[in-house]
């Protein structure tokens, strides 16, 4: 579709997204217990929202049960297979989906403000497994949701195809606010998920200190909300998540001061503050010193 069929609003919203949700096709299906799938998998996401019956899905070898107003999002490129339980019919709404590259595309590897975005760095991260299963209320907006991008795509009306293209994007919303709360319910204290999220945090902190990332940027990683996310990091680390990101820029500040003939100004930007004040300030705190002393010291010098 032309971006230039769009309010202008959503042209700009476009433009700043780095993907876009886009829906490749959308089925209701009814099975019955004599009804059996070969094993398949595709190059795009499955979702599938049990209307009615009692089903089990195999895929990759896990298999999972799913009842009415279970929803199953099944990665690309899994192998999956259904099964509908004896004396049962199924009827399911099936959702075929992609993301594309918006116009705004980022080249950075962490997540944007937009919960879009924060969903699909999260549901495509290697820490979630081959599908993920959500459980709704049959009145649920998601339900809804599902239900008029089925109805529209099968008729052709005016407005059609942007209208249902403003399903999609309301329906990732939804989606994103629905997986952060079960993905916060699932984590218990001192559990094994915890300590790899908060590992995987440290890390992401660690690869890209450089880069101008705050809590959002850190705790959307992981998939958490920030107040969630920056207890247990404490309890874990022992230093607040933006703790350690300045004491990071600065070990590396001090690293380069020492090492290299780089201006403070230079060494400032380089390590992920914004000014050469800022960078000063920050340094001396931690340090009692200020950058130029610091180097003089470092490197022995007396001028």
């Amino acid at each position: 579709m032309s971006s230039n069929l769009f309010p202008k609003t959503w042209q700009e919203f476009m433009s700043n997204s780095g993907y876009m949700p886009v829906v490749i096709n959308s089925i209701e299906r009814h099975f019955d217990a004599d009804w059996s799938q070969t094993e398949s998998h595709h190059k795009y996401y499955e979702m599938v929202y049990a209307k009615k019956g009692i089903s089990v899905f195999d895929i990759e070898g896990i298999k999972t049960t799913i009842g009415p107003n279970d929803i199953l999002i099944i990665k690309p490129q899994k192998a999956h297979m259904l099964k509908v339980q004896e004396n049962s019919t199924g009827e399911f709404i099936v959702l075929h989906f992609s993301f594309t590259a918006g116009n705004g595309r980022r080249e950075t590897h962490y997540p944007s403000e937009i919960s879009i975005e924060d969903f699909i760095n999260f549901f495509t991260g290697p820490h979630t497994g081959p599908f993920l299963k959500l459980k709704v209320n049959h009145k649920n907006d998601i339900i809804t949701l599902l239900n008029r991008i089925v109805a529209e795509q099968a008729e052709e009306q005016f407005g059609n195809e942007f209208l249902v293209y403003l399903l999609i994007m309301e329906l990732f919303v939804m989606i994103s606010r629905v997986l952060k709360l079960e993905w916060e319910r699932s984590i218990t204290e001192d559990s094994p998920k915890q300590k790899e999220l908060i590992q995987l945090a440290k890390d992401f902190i660690l690869n890209h200190y450089e880069r101008d990332i705050g809590l959002k940027d850190i705790c959307g990683y992981v998939f958490l909300s920030p107040s969630y996310f920056a207890r247990i990091f404490k309890q874990e680390i022992g230093h607040s998540p933006i703790s350690l990101l300045i004491h990071t820029r600065i070990d590396r500040a001090k690293e380069l001061l020492a090492e290299s003939e780089d201006k403070a100004s230079d060494i400032a930007l380089s390590v992920g503050f914004s000014n050469q004040q800022r960078f000063n300030e920050t340094f001396k705190k931690l340090t009692g010193m200020t950058p130029l002393e610091y180097r003089k010291k470092a490197t022995g010098r007396s001028d």
